[in-house]
């Protein structure tokens, strides 16, 4: 029996990815890309298959049964709303747009008020996993209208990854903008894992003086450990890979400097507008800001004096310590991340379930890893929880870890190693865990200043001192 057709508009490599994966689950393709070069490699890769190609939005909509789906792959931003506009006027009321792309959540907020007015559904669709899991399996976090969603279930339920244990890799995340708000909050985590890789690669080769062949060789080996899983396993692949226009390590030739697309600075932007902190996850962000100062810190590292030393201990009991360094640092990018998430949900209505977003997170994507099926445990025993790291599961880890991240921050600090996102989560964790912080100094400095008012431990009310007179 038919499945039924599936369109797919905009053929870079993603769509074309996305377009090759649904057709070989069993689905019709009707494919569009305006441009003829795109549309000839996509008629070139799937020769033989039950792909249709064209170059004509009235064509490709014709192609489609109604109700019609529709997944857009094109660039986030005025190229989203270019095509959208541009199916409507073919399009029938009922038809689902899905936008496939890193778009920011107010703008598919925007687009799904202004679809719905018009009788079209919308579904924001976070994809995760890049050209291969496009091709092979993503994970899959969509966000919409709950009748949509079950509309176009069959067909991604079949093309994302699965897991062992746990069915594909794709759930509904929500209402409105929740699928592109996931997706954008597993970017700012992906951020700060790969910083948190970064600082530990710097410490075990400035610190330490490793090689970059004894430096690959500790992160092959964490990949069978707890904290095993994609970024870590692609660490490894980077630091094993020689460089094939000369002689030594291709990572050793890279340009030390870092782009940002969008969705990390965002995740940034939307904590401070929830009051949500995540310092490992805008610290990661900072980092990348940094890094792309190149010139500047090539001159200041002449004007400004650091330590000239190394740690000369043994390298096995540092290597100890940066695993339960990075375990914990970790640890704390999904919790921040989740955090934040669950805020979101309240904030937004999005009605979000953290443990199913864990659960798709196993596989497919870039921060796919062995922690988060202890995650998804966790959120399904404590839907509500504020914080992962307070769950009897992850407060064990982090109290065995901890003093191993402090050493490694000392370590850091005397031999002039940066550590922006090591250092942002030990702090986060001791802010995290300490009943009484400095803001009462805080309190007294702005109502001093300003007569901003404080409160009191011992007593009720809200109160204005005159700081001034003893």
């Amino acid at each position: 029996m038919s499945q039924g057709n599936f369109g797919v508009a905009g053929l870079g490599v993603m769509g074309q990815n996305v377009a090759l994966n649904i057709e070989r689950n069993g689905f019709e393709v009707i494919a569009y890309n305006r441009s003829e070069d795109k549309a000839n490699e996509m008629r070139e890769k799937s020769a033989g298959k039950n792909v249709f190609v064209t170059q004509s939005i009235e064509e490709f909509v014709q192609k489609l049964e109604p109700p019609r789906r529709v997944l857009l792959m094109v660039t986030a931003g005025a190229g989203t709303d270019a095509v959208i506009e541009a199916l409507t006027q073919h399009l029938e009321p009922g038809d689902i747009i899905i936008d496939g792309g890193n778009s920011h959540f107010p703008d598919t907020n925007r687009r799904n008020e202004a679809l719905q007015a018009k009788g079209f559904h919308f579904v924001g669709c976070g994809i995760s996993g890049g050209e291969e899991g496009a091709l092979w399996g993503p994970s899959i976090m969509p966000g919409g209208k709950y009748e949509a969603y079950e509309r176009i279930a069959p067909v991604l339920e079949k093309i994302a990854a699965k897991t062992e244990d746990d069915g594909p890799c794709v759930t509904y995340c929500g209402r409105t903008s929740a699928g592109h708000y996931v997706k954008m909050v597993h970017n700012g985590i992906e951020y700060g894992i790969m910083q948190i890789i970064c600082e530990v690669y710097d410490i075990l080769r400035k610190s330490a003086g490793m090689s970059t062949p004894k430096i690959q060789e500790v992160f092959a080996d964490w990949t069978k450990s707890e904290i095993g899983g994609f970024l870590i396993e692609i660490t490894a692949q980077c630091l094993a890979k020689k460089d094939d226009q000369g002689s030594g390590w291709l990572v050793e030739k890279v340009l030390d400097t870092a782009g940002q697309k969008g969705t990390g600075k965002w995740t940034a932007q939307t904590a401070l507008d929830l009051g949500v902190p995540i310092p490992t996850l805008s610290m990661a962000v900072e980092a990348r800001i940094l890094s792309g100062l190149k010139p500047q810190r090539v001159e200041a590292s002449k004007i400004l004096d650091g330590p000239e030393r190394r740690h000369g201990k043994r390298r096995k009991d540092l290597v100890e310590a940066l695993f339960n360094a990075t375990y914990v640092s970790m640890i704390a990018s999904y919790a921040q991340g989740m955090a934040l998430i669950q805020e979101a949900s309240k904030e937004y209505d999005y009605g979000t379930n953290l443990a199913e977003v864990a659960r798709i997170w196993k596989e497919g994507c870039i921060i796919r890893s062995k922690l988060l099926d202890p995650i998804k445990q966790a959120f399904k025993e404590q839907p509500g929880l504020a914080n992962m790291l307070t769950h009897p599961y992850f407060s064990k880890i982090v109290n065995d870890t901890l003093p191993d991240l402090r050493k490694v921050i000392r370590i850091a600090a005397r031999t002039g190693v940066p550590t922006t996102c090591l250092g942002a989560t030990l702090a986060y964790i001791e802010s995290y865990r300490s009943e009484f912080l400095p803001a009462n100094l805080l309190q007294g400095l702005r109502d001093n200043f300003g007569a901003h008012t404080y409160k009191r431990l011992d007593m009720e009310g809200v109160f204005h001192s005159q700081w001034n007179e003893k």
